[in-house]
Parts: structure tokens; sequence; C-alpha cells
């Protein structure tokens, strides 16, 4: 599978994105799928992970209750939904897809768990 992240931008404090993982190549409908995102300077981190089924998501600390991952597999698709951006939410947003080799969540809170990424795209919250 291949991965395409889009729906990036700029966008002021308080404001509202939505990102969109397309998958082509393969079926995202065989992967958990998460989302990403890396700053200047800092490592990539977890924002959130959702299961094959879409049956359970899991969220970073920093986004619950902002963002919402969601996946649509007749349309071969992930998303995350941000609102009430921060400024602290600037970064490089990544999709990544899973094999299911573990049942414990906390597994796909690492970029170790992930076989397949998109490029990225890119998110700035302004003030």
């Amino acid at each position: 599978v291949q991965l395409q992240a889009s729906g990036g931008g700029l966008v002021q404090a308080g404001g509202s994105l939505r990102l969109s993982c397309a998958a082509s190549e393969g079926s995202v409908s065989s992967y958990h799928m998460g989302w990403f995102r890396q700053a200047p300077g800092l490592e990539r981190q977890f924002v959130a992970a959702i299961r094959r089924s879409g049956g359970r998501t899991d969220y970073a600390h920093s986004v619950k209750g902002r963002f919402t991952i969601s996946r649509d597999n007749a349309k071969n698709t992930v998303y995350l939904q941000m609102n009430s951006l921060k400024l602290e939410d600037t970064a490089v947003y990544y999709c990544a897809a899973a094999p299911a080799r573990s049942d414990y969540s906390g597994y796909y809170y690492t970029t170790g768990a992930y076989d397949v990424w998109g490029q990225g795209t890119q998110v700035t919250v302004s003030s």
C-alpha cells in the first residue's frame, strides 16, 4: 500500500483543518492506521490511531477532545479532523499503516509499529 496525506495548510489558532490520507496499490482495511506529527528539531510523535474495523481509537493526551481520527474503508481513506487548533499543533503530519501484530493498544503509539508512511503534510497554526 502507498499513502498520500493532504489537507494541511495555514490556519489561525482556534480554527480547524481536516487531513486526509488516501491509499493506493492496496487497501487500508488491512491495516491499523495512525497519524503522527513532527515539529522542527523534535522526534516524530504519536497523535492518533484507529483499528482496522474502526471500533477503537486512541489519542495522544495533547489532542484528546480536539482531534478525531476516522476511516472510510470503502473510500480507502483515513481522516484526522483537527479542531481548536493551537500554536503547538504546528508540525508536519504523517499518516502510517500498521499490520495487526499486537492486541496491545500502546504498541500502536510507537513509530516502530508502522510499516508504511505517507509523505507528510504541513500544518501551521498562527496566532
